[in-house]
């Protein structure tokens, strides 16, 4: 064990040792020719087939790599742990990164420097005591809001022609006026971001000067009539990578493709935020929690499509709202557990609920302001519970005006749509909804156009699609009471008896109440499905 443990620290040592000779190689090297090296180690199993190695530890150790910065040494809490007390190395803690294709999180840590002396050359002394004067001149990090902050930088021109600059800047102000268009996100100005155009710099120094947790950097390049635009979001305290992608268009019709950019990239960036801070509160410890992180750590719980999930969801949502009575979106998603409730047969007390539903769904519409996924959540509540439909259905293409990147919001004004009688337009809207938000779960949208092609008849299309929002959310009864009525009408009535025979083990009724769809003919299919399927189930 003893060599084994020798053998970590003399890579560590070697690594690091490596990373100081190619600094020094590159020093006075034109940029284009300098060489940097990003180091990732783990300590783990490996499988070997001839020359190439397999398994976990081996994929840790490259998800290391892609998070190390150029000419950077990270290792993971199992090198960390051989070596902490055995080399004069600073070992900066990164806390734990979710990296691809690893079910738990790695703990990671960057390695710094040689430790300090403990008595210094009196030039040591002399230059610790410039940096301490550096550090105290310096302004102190800006406090971060009470909400998810973002900074969008100056995207890189890497078109090498100078005339696109427009184009890229116009790129970059169109994405923060849509990321500005969330309303739960604090969002820095474009007159402050943009004083560091033409810079290199850290994301870090960037979180500290604006006061913001996240960082949105980027480039384009062009090439003949075609752009490509690349973009990744940085958790400005840790550096660590949280989302990236690229989008390619054509020039034809530049503005046209900065909106289509722009939308897209505030869709797709937004489940990622609130996946980060959802992480973030719920390493907080459970004493003094804010509404905002009781509200945080009720979301996944909403996910579970149970009836203890929405319950917990909703208890937590409820503490918020006695913390935080004019809290709109935890108004919103408590009006949500309890159309849950009724709407999956959990409630004990089905009146008391829609009271308590409808109340939560008005104070939430009063204090939602813009801030489109409440709205949103509010009218589809109140619709469920009877309000006007075609009014709510209103309420929620008002709310996706306010911000037409909120795929949530166009995923409820097609359910709203569905529920009004307009399957073909339910579609059209949840399909935008995917086309926004498309590295988000998406068995709730497939089980809407499931049911938008059911009460066209469209049987083969519609369990296509319910089978995939099973596949996505195996506790929703909802998919699977559509999926039994498709195969009885398509005449398969064993695998539709099969259905419902996993429906009753979600303890959930086999029929639904079907007020909410107001086109007696979708009520009607669904029904005599479901009967066809039921024979002897019952």
């Amino acid at each position: 064990m003893l060599a084994e443990f020798g053998s970590v620290v003399d890579a560590v040592r070697c690594a690091v040792e490596t990373q100081q000779a190619m600094a020094e190689r590159n020093t006075g090297v034109a940029e284009d020719t300098r060489i940097e090296l990003r180091i990732g180690m783990n300590l783990g199993d490996v499988i070997v087939e001839g020359d190439d190695l397999y398994g976990d530890g081996v994929n840790i150790a490259a998800r290391i790599e892609a998070l190390a910065d150029p000419g950077g040494v990270f290792v993971s809490g199992t090198v960390y742990d051989h070596v902490r007390d055995r080399l004069p190395f600073v070992f900066d803690d990164l806390g734990e990164q979710q990296v691809k294709n690893i079910a738990r999180p790695v703990r990671v840590y960057r390695v710094l420097r040689e430790a300090p002396l403990a008595n210094p050359p009196p030039q040591a002394r002399e230059g610790s005591a410039r940096n301490a004067l550096v550090e105290a001149l310096e302004p102190p990090a800006l406090p971060l809001p009470d909400k998810p902050s973002i900074a969008v930088l100056p995207f890189a021109n890497m078109s090498g022609d100078p005339e696109q600059e427009y184009f890229v800047d116009g790129m970059v102000e169109e994405i923060i006026t849509a990321l500005s268009r969330i309303r739960w996100l604090f969002v820095i100005a474009r007159n402050s971001t943009f004083t560091y155009k033409g810079q290199a710099v850290d994301v870090k120094q960037v979180g500290r000067e604006l006061g913001v947790r996240y960082v949105l950097e980027g480039s384009v390049r062009k090439a003949g009539q075609r752009v490509r635009i690349t973009g990744q979001l940085i958790d400005a305290a840790t550096g660590a990578h949280l989302w990236a992608d690229r989008f390619d268009g054509s020039l034809e019709d530049i503005f046209e493709l900065q909106d289509k950019v722009a939308s897209s990239v505030a869709g797709v960036i937004e489940p990622a935020l609130q996946a980060a801070e959802v992480r973030r509160s719920s390493d907080r410890s459970s004493q003094n929690l804010t509404a905002y992180d009781l509200y945080l750590r009720a979301l996944p719980m909403l996910l579970s499509f149970s009836r203890d999930g929405i319950l917990a969801a909703l208890r937590l949502l409820e503490q918020a709202i006695s913390r935080d009575p004019s809290y709109g979106p935890a108004l919103g998603q408590a009006a949500n557990c309890y159309m849950r409730l009724c709407m999956d047969g959990w409630t004990d007390d089905p009146r008391s609920d829609l009271r308590k539903g409808v109340d939560f769904a008005r104070r939430a519409l009063e204090r939602a302001g813009e801030d489109a996924d409440t709205n949103a959540i509010a009218a589809t509540v109140l619709g469920y519970f009877g309000e006007d439909i075609g009014t709510m259905a209103g309420l929620a293409d008002r709310a996706v005006s306010f911000n037409p990147s909120s795929a949530r919001g166009w995923y409820l004004s097609g359910v709203l749509s569905l529920w009004a009688g307009q399957p073909d337009a339910a579609i059209e809207r949840v399909v935008k909804s995917l086309r926004l938000s498309p590295r988000a779960r998406v068995g709730t949208q497939h089980n809407v156009i499931g049911y938008a092609h059911l009460f066209q008849r469209r049987f083969e299309d519609a369990a296509a699609a319910l089978l995939l929002a099973i596949q996505e959310h195996r506790a929703n009864p909802q998919s699977y009471r559509a999926l039994a009525a498709c195969y009885a009408h398509m005449g398969r009535l064993d695998d539709a008896r099969q259905v419902l025979e996993q429906l009753k083990a979600l303890n959930s009724p086999i029929l639904p109440e079907v007020e909410r769809y107001h086109r007696l003919a979708d009520r009607e299919v669904l029904l005599s499905g479901l009967r066809m399927a039921m024979g002897e189930v019952r």
